[in-house]
């Protein structure tokens, strides 16, 4: 599998380990401003800035690349980026988290908001801990999992910051030094607390994750997510 890393840093560099490791060829590199020529790859993975996102995916899909983006803080214009994609017939993966741990985390967050949608004496609050070079915050996880929350309970949004009204989610972003990543969610109530949580230990995880994501989406068009990728009904 030719692939094209949109994005060359930490995580590109990772990435390539990983699809090297797996028998992959890495046929473009490509930085902020480089200009590529993009039909030469199979498939494509962005893990690149905000500001570069949606042209490098809308660039893919324009010439029916498949492309993988794990990049967040662009999705003002992910509904576009859809569009394009069903409007080419291509192929397009986004995730916030393309670990497989966060996306069985992503599912286990549902669940346990389900049961506790009833029990209104527990307040619900989160909190997500990265790197100090992260660029966007709260990160793409955290909003996910507020998400989810959100579509099983009677909450109506997140917020930043632990200043929270009743019918919002708290996340609390905090950033330090070589942390990859690390999600809490909390049910405290005045007799007990329920907490869920997930600690990466490094950057292979979200880079095996992609990969995997773009093995699979060979030879298929749609929109998709991490679910269809690892068969999670």
């Amino acid at each position: 599998m030719k692939i094209a890393l949109l994005g060359y840093g930490r995580m590109g560099k990772e990435i390539e380990k990983i699809a090297l490791s797996r028998g992959h060829e890495i046929v473009i590199r490509k930085d902020v401003d480089d200009v590529i020529d993009i039909s030469l790859a199979d498939v494509a993975i962005d893990f690149s800035v905000p500001s570069s996102a949606f042209n490098n995916i809308t660039n893919c899909i324009n010439n029916n690349v498949p492309v993988i983006s794990g990049t967040t803080g662009w999705l003002d214009k992910y509904e576009d980026a859809v569009a394009l994609c069903k409007e080419k017939n291509s192929a397009f993966i986004y995730a916030s988290n393309f670990s497989l741990g966060v996306n069985i985390f992503f599912e286990l967050n549902k669940q346990l908001a389900k049961m506790m949608s009833t029990l209104e004496d527990y307040k619900i609050s989160s909190e997500e801990i990265h790197h100090t070079k992260k660029l966007d915050a709260p990160s793409g996880t955290a909003i996910t999992l507020a998400e989810g929350i959100i579509e099983h309970t009677s909450k109506k949004d997140w917020v930043l910051g632990d200043d929270a009204t009743e019918e919002s989610i708290p996340i609390v972003a905090k950033r330090i030094p070589d942390v990859p990543g690390t999600h809490t969610i909390w049910y405290d109530s005045d007799v007990d607390s329920i907490e869920i949580k997930h600690t990466a230990h490094n950057r292979k995880g979200f880079a095996l994750g992609a990969v995997v994501a773009a093995e699979w989406i060979i030879g298929k068009t749609g929109v998709f997510s991490m679910k269809d990728v690892l068969n999670i009904s």
